[in-house]
């Protein structure tokens, strides 16, 4: 059974759900919302109690300030409110792609919450050896947005990135979402969430020294994308091997039941 609530905490109304029963396991996305995390939280709601929720500004979870820009910081503390809202001490936490970034802050910033993170896909772009560049393509890809709109913007960014669909679609949009709230989830996401996330330099110091197990993922598939040499750079910095799942950036959405079984034997795992 799903349960559906919605919590109020720094300047955001957060859409959350939980499901299951068990040590309390927390999908994390960026951009991507708690729709998107369902068959996986289905998967593991078996041996988990499992949180999904919407990130800050998007779909059901509105903001005070549509304009304010959506951090890795700034996520990792909602992680923490819904935590305390569960009654969780501790979790353990998957987080991909930009919910990947926001682990990496959550671990690093509130390391005590935290038993394992695995951090799939992570677009830490700052870690790449021409960060220089890639941060320049970050902002033109912004500016197309402003420019010529949301599907301009999608193709330069799977172009770029080498994510999603074919050269003439967008991403393809859960079928549960209006076009309204699509459109919305990108102006955010173009406009106050990609700059943050793509430009988040891990405290890998902390992450380091800190007690949290952190976990890097890749996509079996990915290696044409980007966020595969980020996560390559990234478990470099950290002294860990990345770990293979099934499919390529979004393969729990469509191999989930083999990803399901690689992220229950990482769990397990945990010294």
């Amino acid at each position: 059974m799903t349960t559906v609530h919605t919590l109020e905490t720094d300047g955001v109304q957060l859409h959350y759900e939980v499901r299951g029963d068990g040590p309390v396991l927390v999908l994390v996305g960026s951009p991507m919302a708690a729709v998107e995390f369902g068959s996986l939280a289905e998967a593991m709601a078996g041996e988990y109690t499992v949180v999904t929720h919407d990130p800050r500004g998007i779909s059901g979870s509105v903001p005070a300030d549509p304009d304010q820009d959506s951090t890795p910081e700034l996520r990792a503390g909602d992680v923490v409110a819904l935590l305390d809202a569960v009654g969780a001490e501790t979790a353990d936490v998957f987080g991909s792609s930009g919910g990947a970034v926001t682990g990496l802050a959550l671990a690093a910033r509130y390391p005590e919450r935290v038993r394992t993170l695995v951090a799939h896909e992570a677009p830490v772009l700052e870690l790449l050896p021409d960060a220089d560049e890639q941060r320049a393509i970050v902002d033109g890809i912004v500016e197309t947005y402003r420019r010529e709109g949301v599907m301009a913007a999608w193709q330069a960014f799977m172009k770029a990135f080498g994510v999603g669909g074919d050269d003439d679609q967008g991403p393809p949009p859960p079928s549960e979402e209006s076009p309204e709230t699509l459109l919305e989830n990108s102006r955010r996401f173009f406009l106050h969430e990609m700059r943050p996330t793509t430009r988040h330099v891990p405290d890998v110091a902390a992450l380091r020294a800190g007690p949290v197990r952190v976990v890097v993922g890749v996509g079996a598939e990915s290696r044409p994308l980007t966020t595969y040499d980020t996560s390559v750079a990234l478990g470099a910095r950290l002294g860990v091997e990345p770990v293979e799942f099934p499919g390529q950036h979004i393969g729990f959405v469509d191999r989930t039941k083999e990803f399901a079984g690689v992220l229950r034997r990482v769990l397990r795992e945990r010294a």
